[in-house]
């Protein structure tokens, strides 16, 4: 049995950063995010499809693919617009003291 910690997105979120640093001839991450956040958001919302089109097929080999490249893209977006992932999971954290009902009928008011 390992003592190592296991990867989560913290870790992601981490190497999303470091490489967005790096030489975008290097680096897949740096040259998206040299690209702008439009382009960022695109290819986010081509891997949420994906995803989406996985999930319907029902093919659960290609959701955990496409979930991956989807929760790397999420986080090249959140990079891109200077989000930290610590943020979103506050915001997540704050939202879970009421059911999602009542925080959405909150939000219709």
């Amino acid at each position: 049995m390992s003592d190592a910690k296991p990867f989560d997105l913290a870790d992601l979120a981490a190497i999303v950063s470091a490489r967005a640093a790096d030489d975008p001839d290097r680096s897949y991450t740096a040259k998206l995010i040299r690209r702008g956040i439009g382009k960022c958001a695109q290819k986010l919302g081509e891997e949420a499809v994906e995803t989406a089109i996985a999930a319907v097929q029902e093919n659960r080999e290609d959701v955990k693919k496409e979930a991956a490249d989807l929760l790397y893209h999420l986080l090249v977006v959140l990079e891109a617009s200077q989000v930290p992932l610590q943020a979103v999971l506050e915001e997540l954290a704050a939202r879970t003291h009421q059911s999602g009902l009542a925080e959405k009928a909150a939000r219709a008011e």
